[in-house]
């Protein structure tokens, strides 16, 4: 398997961030040993709720370099729209 250093932070919005916080929802590390990282548009559930990568930022920090995931509101699975 691919051992990736890649280190992703996800950046959700502050409702978002309270919604997790309040159901005690852990956000899965889902790019670890991934050799590709997410791009705008991809798509990802936590907690039964969608959400869409919006923008990328990488930055350096003390580690080494760090892609911050800016996530786009949620929505309710049955608001769920691909394509």
């Amino acid at each position: 398997m691919f051992s990736s250093s890649l280190r992703v932070a996800l950046v959700f919005t502050h409702e978002d961030q309270s919604w997790l916080k309040r159901m005690n929802v852990t956000v899965p590390d889902y790019w670890r040993g991934h050799n590709v990282a997410p791009v705008s548009g991809d798509v990802f559930r936590v907690g039964g709720r969608q959400f869409t990568i919006q923008g990328r930022l990488w930055e350096m920090d003390g580690n080494g370099p760090v892609l911050r995931v800016f996530v786009g509101a949620a929505h309710a699975e049955s608001d769920s729209v691909f394509g």
